[in-house]
């Protein structure tokens, strides 16, 4: 019975570490080659030591200073699409979490179902809109697609964790002559906000890592940094690995390290629901 449990406590542990090593693996090697000298970075067989340099970073400064715009406008587009999505998300989940009808039940497998269409398909028909309404190439139709993106699935969210949360609340607030949305403002928001930061690790990720709109719907003044990065690939000059290295370290890590500090949160956006519908 013993030698059962160490060999499946083994192999979960190979199995964990296979996994480790699939996820990790490609970061570290875009990480390590970005400290390479360019000599090093393919060469075979691998050098695994060597000396760090820095050069890269000073060319991708000195080479690329469109890929730092980028950055700042990726920020931009984040931060506001961040906002904008759980500012809707948590308005539309306190509606379906404190009201129930046939409809409304409808509507909520609805934002399910539309959540599941592929980006690609919404994306050709949006672009004579986009030019009419003249918001092509600027950061608020990023901003405006990312939000409404992640608005379907955050609104599921938001949801079940205002689900959790006494409705007593609500009609002492009530009572004491509170509003609808002081309710939600002061009273409801804080208690979920769990769920809240589960919105945003979502729709933090996707939107900084967005390619497909970003290439479709920007060109120059609110290019992002995937954009750019996929430039250096297909420069004319040839790739520089290694500056393109440095760049995807560069862009990378706060994403990286972000998600690594709301690991919990993300952990709950994932479960959410698997206990309580």
């Amino acid at each position: 019975m013993r030698t059962e449990r160490l060999l499946t406590g083994l192999g979960k542990a190979i199995a964990v570490a296979a996994i480790l090593f699939w996820s990790l693996f490609p970061i570290l090697f875009i990480a390590m080659s970005s400290l390479k000298p360019g000599q090093d970075i393919f060469a075979v067989p691998p050098k695994w030591l060597f000396t760090p340099t820095f050069k890269h970073y000073a060319e991708l400064w000195r080479s690329w200073g469109v890929f730092f715009e980028g950055l700042l406008n990726s920020l931009l587009i984040t931060v506001g699409a961040t906002l904008l999505a759980i500012v809707a998300s948590a308005c539309a989940g306190y509606v379906y979490s404190r009201n129930s009808g046939r409809w409304l039940g409808a509507s909520l497998l609805g934002l399910i179902i539309v959540r599941l269409i592929p980006p690609i398909v919404v994306t050709l028909p949006l672009f004579p809109i986009v030019n009419w309404l003249g918001l092509s190439d600027t950061h608020l139709v990023l901003i405006l697609l990312y939000a409404t993106f992640f608005v379907s699935l955050g609104t599921v969210l938001m949801r079940t964790f205002m689900d959790q949360i006494p409705r007593e609340l609500d009609e002492a607030a009530a009572m004491d002559g509170a509003s609808r949305m002081t309710i939600l403002r002061k009273v409801i928001a804080p208690l979920a906000m769990p769920g809240v930061l589960a919105v945003a690790v979502f729709v933090i990720v996707f939107s900084w890592n967005e390619f497909l709109f970003a290439f479709i719907f920007t060109a120059t003044k609110a290019k992002t940094a995937p954009l750019v990065i996929s430039e250096m690939i297909g420069s004319i000059d040839g790739v520089d690995w290694g500056i393109l290295f440095a760049a995807a370290t560069v862009q990378l890590v706060p994403v990286l390290l972000f998600v690594v500090f709301m690991n919990r949160y993300l952990v709950a956006g994932l479960t959410a629901g698997s206990t309580k519908g």
